[in-house]
């Protein structure tokens, strides 16, 4: 083989290796490109949830908090008319 066939061989694998080289990254970018996205939406799920959660507790509190103060009236109410002083 003559030494310009060589240096042809040489230069065609070196345009090859270059080529898959730029596959590779691109592949990696792709990849990464889409766990970020991935991560992105997750993340949004998780604080969506989050807050649905948050809510729901307020609610739950609200009601909780609600009912103490009719037990505590319906007491109150029970005791002065126990006692005479209901205003009725």
């Amino acid at each position: 083989m003559s030494n310009m066939q060589q240096n042809l061989n040489a230069g065609k694998c070196e345009g090859q290796a270059q080529e898959k080289a730029e596959q590779w990254v691109q592949s990696t970018k792709d990849t990464a490109n889409a766990a970020r996205e991935k991560t992105g939406e997750t993340a949004q799920c998780v604080s969506d949830s989050a807050q649905q959660g948050k809510n729901q507790t307020a609610g739950i509190i609200h009601q909780t908090v609600d009912s103490m103060k009719n037990t505590a009236q319906d007491a109150v109410d029970s005791v002065k008319n126990t006692l005479g002083m209901d205003s009725k």
